[in-house]
């Protein structure tokens, strides 16, 4: 019986429900089950299904890393063993020279078979502007972000994060923008890479201007990151977070945990969690969520414990 109703909640049905058909949905099918002591097994595999799985980002060792406290090729071992995860996320710095290094990679790709841990996504950093006004120097950072999305491919990766920067008034860098994200996408489409963008600063801040950008790309293989914290315009400029969130979940593809520091109470200071995840999760959202600590007030190791403990407990909290 189990295998009968395993096979009529298809892993794409299930992620097609929304939350709020969600205990409906469970309860029709556990008045069926009550007789057979499958009621309670079901319904929990059938909610696990429906929220969130946790990865970590790279970018929160990134001062341990940098002071080679712990080496790139640590980074499996310190997710699984230190956190129990089992989904990691790279940054491109730590591994800047080796995108071409079949050796360092098959490397990196054994140790993350050997600890059973998955390879997300790379996030690609300093190689151009993919919305440079300069059709040349546009061209050339699309092709540097090429040897990314190959070493994504090899790794496993579902995907590559990069960056919309561009020049120009608000209409022109969407324009621009665009063009070399459309370009770089159809390259990922030819090897099964996805390319996705994260609000990482300037106009790629505003929600508004870049679904406007995702809207113009219009390509199945192009997507968001939406970041928790990454929405300061410039200065002391802000683009309200649970707005810009709720903009570009509907393109999304990962989806980023930032954290910078902690209250008494476990509680992100600058984020509310539990508002937060509800919008990811209320867009039809149910893949990985990746912590991504960044703040001083915590040792790192100590702020991705945080993160971890808050995310699980939102995650608890649900249904």
């Amino acid at each position: 019986m189990g295998k009968k109703y395993g096979s009529g909640i298809s892993a794409s049905a299930s992620f097609k429900l929304k939350r709020r058909n969600f205990l409906k949905f469970g309860a029709s099918i556990a008045g069926g089950l009550t007789a057979t002591g499958l009621r309670g097994s079901l319904l929990s595999d059938i909610k696990k299904s429906m929220v969130f799985k946790i990865s970590l980002a790279e970018w929160s060792l990134h001062r341990a890393l940098q002071s080679k406290e712990i080496d790139h090729l640590d980074f499996y071992s310190v997710a699984k063993k230190e956190f129990d995860i089992s989904a990691v996320e790279y940054v491109n710095t730590f591994f800047f020279n080796k995108a071409k290094d079949a050796t360092y990679l098959k490397e990196m790709k054994t140790r993350a078979d050997d600890l059973s841990v998955k390879s997300l996504l790379i996030m690609c950093d300093n190689e151009g502007n993919l919305g440079d006004p300069d059709d040349s120097k546009r061209k050339t950072a699309v092709e540097n972000h090429y040897k990314w999305a190959e070493a994504a491919k090899f790794l496993g990766c579902h995907s590559i994060r990069v960056n919309a920067r561009s020049e120009g008034s608000y209409d022109e860098q969407i324009e621009l923008a665009a063009d070399g994200l459309r370009r770089l996408a159809e390259f990922g489409d030819s090897i099964g890479i996805n390319t996705i963008v994260e609000n990482h600063g300037g106009l790629s801040s505003n929600g508004k201007w870049l679904s406007a950008v995702m809207e113009k790309v219009d390509h199945p293989r192009m997507g968001t990151l939406p970041d928790f914290g990454n929405f300061r315009l410039k200065g002391e400029e802000w683009y309200d977070r649970y707005q810009g969130v709720r903009e570009l979940m509907p393109y999304a593809k990962a989806v980023s945990a930032k954290s910078h520091e902690f209250d008494s109470d476990g509680n992100e200071i600058n984020t509310d969690y539990y508002k937060m995840i509800k919008i990811v999760l209320d867009a039809g959202y149910n893949s990985y969520v990746g912590i991504e600590y960044e703040g001083t007030a915590h040792s790192e190791m100590e702020g991705i414990r945080l993160t971890l403990e808050l995310l699980k407990k939102v995650r608890a909290s649900i249904g």
